[in-house]
Parts: structure tokens; C-alpha cells; sequence
């Protein structure tokens, strides 16, 4: 709990760099790409935040990741006020909070659409425009397949659920009949 919200605060902070200078897309480009990296080699990580190393050590790894990347002035100083305040290992959560920052920013809400079959492009784009028309936003989706919804979609965008799935309905039928049973 206390690590999410240590997350959003720096989140919080680097978007407001990122409106004053309007490079808010770029920093996401340049934090999602050292988050990928820190993910893709846990030796580096272990690298970083590991206390049995002295921090100078840790720190100078960082630097030699930063200069490697090629990283922008702010999103290296980002990097280091996180190292040294300890908060390196929420660089994760940091960037999940960033991502949803700079959506908002460019009015884009994301989605999770998850259908019994793999569903044709244009059924897709179908559903993303409706979902745009109701939003008043772009909608950017996630699709996948889960057979065990036997028929339909579920689709997700942040807290509202849109359940079109056969399970629901089978389920819902079941509950109705047992229900009738009982009076």
C-alpha cells in the first residue's frame, strides 16, 4: 500500500515536468524502456537496489544503464532522486501510474476485451468505436481469448464491467431458477 502510493506521488511529480516542458510522452518512452530493460535482466536489478552492495557501487551501475540509454536530462535525474531516496524498486509502479497519467492527458482510456473465440478486426473495431462514442474518449484495447465464457465477451474499462458472456448469463439463469424453487 504505502509502495503504491510512494508510486503515485513520483508519478504525480515527473507529469508535471513532463506538462511544463510537454515532453510527458517522451519521459513515458524513456521510463517504459528502463522498466523493460530492469525486468528483462533481474542481475541488474539485483545490480541496483541489492543493500549488500555499497550504494556507490549500485549508483555507479545506474549510471552506466543511463548513459547506455541515452537518456534524457530530466529522466536521469528522475532515475537518481529515485535511487537515492530509495525508491528505485518502485520504478515498476511508478510507470503504471505515468502510463495512466499521460492517457488522461491525451484523452485515451484503455480496455480489456476478452472473448469466448478470437473475434474478426472488424468485430473489434466495432466495439472500440462504440466504446469511444461512449467514453467520449480513444479507446486503446487489450484483446484476448478465454474459451471457458463458452460464448460472448467481457469487456473492462477501469472499474465499469460490460459482461455479454454465456457463463454470466448461464449463471444468472441458474441463480433465477433456483430462486423460483424456493418460493
Amino acid at each position: 500500500m504505502i509502495g503504491l502510493k510512494i508510486a503515485r506521488r513520483y508519478a504525480k511529480a515527473l507529469m508535471t515536468i513532463g506538462k511544463e516542458d510537454g515532453q510527458a510522452e517522451t519521459y513515458k518512452e524513456e521510463l517504459g524502456g528502463v522498466v523493460k530493460l530492469l525486468e528483462e535482466n533481474k542481475e541488474l536489478v539485483q545490480a541496483i537496489t541489492n543493500p549488500l552492495y555499497d550504494a556507490e557501487s549500485r549508483k555507479k551501475v545506474l549510471e552506466v544503464v543511463v548513459e547506455r540509454l541515452g537518456l534524457s536530462k530530466v529522466m536521469t535525474s528522475f532515475l537518481f532522486l529515485c535511487f537515492d531516496k530509495g525508491r528505485i524498486q518502485y520504478l515498476n509502479d511508478i510507470y503504471t501510474f505515468y502510463e495512466k497519467l499521460t492517457d488522461e492527458l491525451a484523452n485515451i482510456v484503455r480496455a480489456d476485451l476478452v472473448s469466448a473465440v478470437e473475434l474478426p478486426e472488424e468485430s473489434i473495431t466495432k466495439i472500440r468505436d462504440a466504446l469511444s462514442e461512449k467514453t467520449g474518449k480513444e479507446v486503446r484495447m487489450d484483446v484476448s481469448v478465454d474459451p471457458a465464457l463458452i460464448g460472448g465477451a467481457v469487456t473492462r474499462i477501469g472499474d465499469l464491467v460490460l459482461d455479454g458472456s454465456v457463463r454470466t448469463q448461464l449463471m444468472s439463469l441458474k441463480e433465477s431458477l433456483q430462486r423460483s424453487e424456493n418460493i
